[in-house]
């Protein structure tokens, strides 16, 4: 099965007849929902998981001022200098919080 990609700017209009399919779903009440193809859950199932497993925190592009020696110490492993900073910087944040 192949799959469609589209980019967000360059998606195809919707047409009448899937914008009347969309108004039924959203008017439908949820007892119409069929959850019959959707496996159990068990609560050893719940038990295990986490919330916000999956969740990133949103990136923020900005612009620092930083000595020169400490620019060139980050960039000296190569590749993925900004990342070290972030996780160094979050380690700091995160050992602050833990001593207030």
């Amino acid at each position: 099965m192949s799959m469609a990609r589209f980019k967000r700017n360059e998606l195809p209009a919707l047409t009448a007849e899937r914008e009347e399919e969309l108004r039924a779903m959203a008017g439908r009440p949820d007892s119409e929902i069929d959850y019959s193809d959707i496996p159990p859950l068990s609560d050893a199932m719940m038990a295990d998981a986490v919330r916000g497993r999956f969740w990133r925190p949103v990136k923020a592009q900005t612009s620092v001022r930083i000595d020169a020696d400490i620019l060139e110490w980050l960039k000296a492993p190569g590749k993925g200098y900004q990342t070290r900073m972030n996780a160094i910087l979050r380690e700091a944040m995160l050992r602050e919080r833990q001593h207030k």
